[in-house]
């Protein structure tokens, strides 16, 4: 039995949380303690190094969270809103460490989020990365610094198969520019354009996004007044930034109290709002 933290990856035959087993598996200051899958995956039972078309682990992907997170410090989440919710209640009654990187969740569910955050430690965040949390602290200057005669229009920009838009990141990015701002985001959000839509309103956020490709992620935003334009911009080229940062962030919350954290704290760049 390994003294090391032992970390739970669900997910485990998505795009991020393949890159988290490798990550995991690379640190030598944790040990992979289960693979989680929905039921009916036909990963279920396998061997999760086979099942990634290597050499055996050691390690089977199970169907069954709860069982998984008894022998467990933490959880490593990017998965789907509800089962990010669901995966929230196991692990606060397994006093787990939670990561979670899924974006795209409703009110509901994050309220359904905070009330296990009582429970357990919760770190969610919309982007793991430090340049992404300087770029919201940066954002957030910036709309704090300059007046709405300075609109404010974030571009966001992703790989053909993310399924949720605006993307976590950006609309992160929005609600700094809005507490900038002493607003909330909800008031002056613009997502859609099309048609004849008539002048912009002063003082909205505008959103826009691109899908295609590759592209890992890459988000711009844009404070543009008469005569001048400041861009803020941040382009990642390698996904394993955000499995390092939700590693980090799962190390950082071995030793805190139940509640509700964000990257802000993980990285000591202070409240983010």
């Amino acid at each position: 039995m390994s003294e090391l933290p032992g970390i739970v990856v669900v997910g485990v035959s998505g795009r991020m949380g393949r890159m988290l087993v490798h990550e995991v598996l690379a640190s030598d200051r944790v040990h992979l303690a289960g693979a989680v899958e929905r039921e009916g995956h036909e990963w279920i039972g396998k061997d999760l190094g086979e099942a990634l078309g290597g050499a055996p682990l050691g390690t089977r992907v199970s169907d069954d969270p709860l069982e998984v997170f008894a022998r467990a410090q933490a959880v490593l989440d990017f998965t789907t809103p509800e089962a990010s919710v669901g995966f929230a209640a196991l692990a606060a009654q397994a006093r787990l460490v939670h990561v979670i990187g899924t974006t795209g969740m409703d009110r509901s569910q994050l309220a359904r989020i905070d009330a296990a955050a009582r429970h357990a430690v919760i770190v969610r965040a919309g982007n793991m990365s430090l340049g992404v949390n300087l770029l919201s602290r940066l954002t957030r200057l910036a709309a704090e610094t300059l007046d709405a005669d300075y609109d404010i229009e974030i571009v966001e920009a992703h790989h053909n198969q993310k399924v949720d838009a605006p993307s976590g990141t950006a609309l992160m990015l929005g609600e700094a520019a809005a507490a900038g701002r002493g607003l909330a985001l909800d008031s002056v959000s613009e997502r859609g354009r099309d048609g004849i839509t008539g002048a912009r309103r002063r003082g909205d956020i505008g959103f826009a996004s691109v899908r295609g490709g590759d592209i890992v992620g890459e988000h711009e935003v844009m404070f543009i007044g008469q005569g001048e334009r400041i861009v803020l911009r941040h382009v990642a080229t390698d996904r394993r930034l955000f499995a390092r940062g939700a590693l980090k962030a799962a190390l950082w919350g071995l030793d805190r109290k139940p509640g509700a954290y964000d990257m802000n704290d993980v990285l000591g760049l202070g409240a983010a709002g």
